[in-house]
């Protein structure tokens, strides 16, 4: 098990900036680039305007809304409580933000396998692009030998760069992203483990990613097992050995297993990576 402080990390604001607007992020743990199952979980933090057009991706997203408003077109509003799942080869936004806001953002490959790109691997392939082309508003503009121009969704272009082929978007398993409102939920006992309560916010696709939010009483012990990101909301205890205060995280590979116990009350929300093994 892997346990991240959020004091061992920087609020880094991106190198490329491929939506207008200025975004920074706690970088907190990112998977194996190249691997089948890559990933990347950051705390942002998006203040004053931000656009970002409607759009798609070939991997899937978890978005959790700590603070502020976040307005994602047709699809609604985010809240602070608001949850929600982008499947891959699905349309959302645009997206706009014109305060102070913060969300939980996981980033990972969906059921398809095409993989997560590394955002490393992104700026530099966004670098080399701006050599031929600009971004802006979300979009890449640039011409081709005739002199036609060609405007392409940002992230589309730099994908492309990327693995020097089309980017093949997987047929969509849902019709629409699914937002969800996880402080309406109740809490519910589990048991055989007094002391913790859990809302099963959802599981998706066959390889069962998931998001299930705890709260724990003080001296309460919570199993944990991978492939899974455990994100601390509130409160502190300890994760085996290591103290956890707020937000904390702690990453189980597959086939890992650990606990965590409360300090005093604690809250959390374990975001469980796809089983891509099965």
């Amino acid at each position: 098990m892997q346990v991240i402080p959020i004091e061992t990390r920087s609020l880094t604001t991106s190198a490329t900036q491929l939506r207008q607007g200025v975004i920074k992020a706690y970088r907190l743990v990112e998977g194996e680039p190249g691997s089948p199952g890559n990933f990347a979980l950051r705390l942002v933090n998006i203040a004053g305007d931000f656009l970002s057009p409607r759009h798609r991706h070939n991997f899937d997203q978890f978005r959790i809304q700590l603070e502020g408003t976040y307005d994602y077109g047709p699809d609604g509003k985010f809240t602070p409580g608001s949850v929600g799942y982008f499947p891959e080869g699905v349309h959302y936004g645009p997206q706009t933000s014109s305060g102070d806001t913060w969300n939980l953002l996981l980033q990972f490959a969906g059921a398809s396998g095409s993989g997560y790109t590394s955002e490393a691997e992104g700026n530099r392939a966004a670098d080399e692009l701006k050599r031929t082309g600009r971004f802006e508003g979300g979009v890449y503009t640039w011409r081709r030998e005739d002199g036609t121009k060609v405007n392409q969704d940002a992230y589309e272009a730099v994908w492309e760069h990327v693995h020097k082929r089309p980017l093949e978007y997987p047929k969509p398993r849902y019709e629409r992203p699914v937002f969800m409102r996880a402080d309406r939920f109740d809490w519910v006992a589990i048991p055989g483990l007094p002391g913790v309560e859990h809302k099963p916010v959802g599981v998706f696709t066959e390889r069962e990613s998931r998001i299930v939010l705890y709260r724990m009483a003080a001296g309460a012990r919570l199993p944990l097992e991978g492939p899974a990101l455990y994100f601390v909301l509130d409160g502190h205890g300890s994760a085996g050995s290591q103290p956890v205060g707020r937000h904390t995280t702690c990453y189980l590979k597959a086939g890992e297993a650990d606990s965590l116990t409360a300090g005093d009350t604690l809250e959390l929300v374990m975001l469980g990576l796809p089983r891509l093994e099965a």
